[in-house]
């Protein structure tokens, strides 16, 4: 199964399972006037949202180049992604009030079996859905499937905690409703701060992490006929990278000769380095007696 393929089935399936789940808890938390539960509904319709950025942004960024988008679509995948993110955002907001209306009004659950019986659904779809996203996402790299997958692991602890809160409510232990209703909500927020950060980096154009630059900077100065490197140069694009530099080879040789170590290098950075998609390089001659520059 192709990158943008198993995107668009994490997708679908999370659209289809969020809509259930928000459906199933939000019924039983109106009637049963549990906040954690409504916490978790809410939760659920925010996923909905995400799982359906996610089909969107997967069909944007899966265009190939234009002529208006030299290099492809691929930043599609962080703009929705931190969309998701500020949707998340919004809806701790809302939890977190409700919850903190809760605590002063010292509101109390309407204990019903079902409850439980909800939580346990939950927890069994959402363990499914994360299993499957977390292989699609190891396949991929896909920041989308890795979103869907925080959020269906996310969702199997917050419902955990539900179900937690919802016992110790039947046995009288009322404040813990809305306690936990704020801890789902935090947790929330602490998802969509990692999400939303993670996106800002590729769309202000982060450079390459460290590690990698250094083993493209080793495997470069493996090659004696390079003498040294200038001006490298690496911008994200979507979920890979276009890298540039300079490169300084001897002047006597052909155009041919030196030109010829360029291509043989980007393949070879092409072939060892999968997160790069693109190496584009600039050769330069030096004169004899001006060899051995420190390399850069």
């Amino acid at each position: 199964m192709n990158r943008f393929k198993a995107t668009k089935v994490a997708g679908i399936l999370g659209i289809i399972g969020n809509i259930f789940l928000a459906i199933l808890k939000g019924i039983f938390a109106i009637l049963s006037n549990s906040q954690s539960l409504l916490a978790d509904a809410f939760n659920s319709a925010g996923d909905i949202f995400s799982s359906l950025m996610t089909f969107i942004g997967n069909k944007i960024s899966s265009k190939e180049a234009d002529f208006d988008h030299n290099l492809g679509h691929g930043k599609a995948e962080y703009i929705y992604s931190m969309l998701m993110s500020i949707i998340m955002f919004i809806l701790s907001y809302t939890t977190i009030k409700s919850s903190i209306i809760s605590l002063i009004k010292d509101q109390k659950i309407n204990y019903s079996i079902w409850l439980i019986i909800v939580c346990l659904i939950t927890i069994f779809t959402k363990l499914v859905l994360f299993i499957i996203t977390n292989i699609l996402y190891k396949k991929t790299n896909n920041i989308l499937i890795k979103a869907n997958s925080l959020d269906h692991r996310n969702d199997i602890l917050i419902t955990t905690l539900t179900l937690i809160s919802i016992i110790l409510s039947a046995n009288n232990i009322k404040y813990i409703d809305g306690i936990i209703g704020i801890t789902i909500s935090l947790w929330i927020v602490y998802s969509a701060i990692r999400i939303f950060i993670e996106s800002y980096n590729v769309l202000m154009d982060k450079s390459i992490d460290e590690k990698t630059k250094n083993e493209v900077l080793a495997t470069i100065k493996k090659h004696s006929e390079i003498d040294h490197i200038q001006h490298f140069n690496a911008t994200p694009v979507g979920y890979r990278y276009q890298i540039s530099f300079t490169i300084f080879v001897d002047g006597n040789l052909s155009t041919f000769e030196s030109h010829e170590i360029a291509n043989n290098l980007e393949k070879e950075i092409i072939n060892n380095f999968p997160e790069i998609y693109l190496t584009v390089i600039h050769v330069n001659p030096i004169e004899n007696g001006k060899k051995n520059i420190k390399k850069k």
